[in-house]
């Protein structure tokens, strides 16, 4: 580990808050900063794995106060959503972390939202049966809220439930763009495009170039097995509390079958 990642390391909070939307490269930053020693990096996959989160990430789309110190204990950074919204109180909250801001060409950038957790999220709206979403409701109300977390954030307040509006979404992501760079003083702030590579990442984190590729995670072509570990997620939680259900319906059916007469 470097001096600089160390020091990182030892000091509370986060060190570095993504300030990109989603599908710009912020799964392959998190793997990067992570391999830099930057680490645990929290993403949208955190989110889901952290259903104890989601009151806290309400109360922050809600517009309420929120303990961000006690929401990220642990990790030494932050990309993609729901975080980035939040950068500017993460700034405040955090005032030594710097700030990254992912971007890419603004069409390919609609077309890989469009085509991935847009249309997850269209499909899952029009397809997703009612028993199956009873049974999500009881058995992972925590996964469900932050589905609904994240249809608030992200397609309501943030694209106003017009991203099918192909120019009006990329003027919402062009607008965040340059309201980060107004915002965040230039010493303290990187416009990373994941393409560059190691070098310009490193050189704002001083820390040494790895001698590893920089990794290249999540996109169009991985997003569907991305998508599968959503799945095997929810899926591995059901199975669970059906069999614990089928365990505690067979044990006090032997109890009462059991039960010495009279008994009360």
């Amino acid at each position: 580990m470097t001096e600089q990642a160390e020091a990182s390391s030892k000091s509370a909070g986060l060190q570095i808050i993504g300030a990109g939307f989603g599908r710009t490269g912020t799964l392959s930053l998190k793997v990067a900063l992570e391999q830099l020693s930057f680490g645990p990096c929290y993403h949208m996959t955190e989110a889901f794995r952290h259903p104890e989160h989601v009151p806290q990430w309400r109360a922050a789309t809600n517009g309420e106060t929120v303990d961000w110190h006690k929401l990220f204990e642990g990790y030494r950074a932050t990309v993609d959503w729901p975080a980035c919204t939040f950068y500017a109180e993460l700034m405040e909250a955090f005032p030594d972390a710097r700030v990254l801001l992912t971007v890419r060409d603004p069409q390919k950038w609609y077309e890989s939202v469009s085509s991935t957790i847009f249309h997850v999220r269209a499909r899952r709206s029009r397809l997703a049966p009612l028993p199956f979403r009873l049974m999500m409701k009881l058995f992972m109300p925590g996964l469900l809220q932050m589905v609904r977390v994240n249809d608030d954030l992200i397609w309501q307040r943030t694209f106003h439930n017009r991203f099918e509006d192909r120019q009006y979404a990329i003027s919402v992501f062009q607008q965040h763009i340059e309201e980060v760079r107004r915002r965040v003083p230039p010493e303290k702030l990187l416009v990373y495009d994941v393409r560059q590579g190691w070098e310009p990442l490193c050189s704002f984190l001083g820390v040494p170039v790895p001698e590893k590729p920089f990794p290249h995670l999540n996109d169009r072509a991985n997003f569907p097995p991305f998508a599968r570990n959503l799945r095997q997620l929810r899926t591995r939680r059901i199975t669970g509390a059906l069999i614990a259900l089928a365990a505690a319906s067979l044990a006090a059916f032997l109890f009462l079958r059991h039960r010495p007469p009279g008994a009360k």
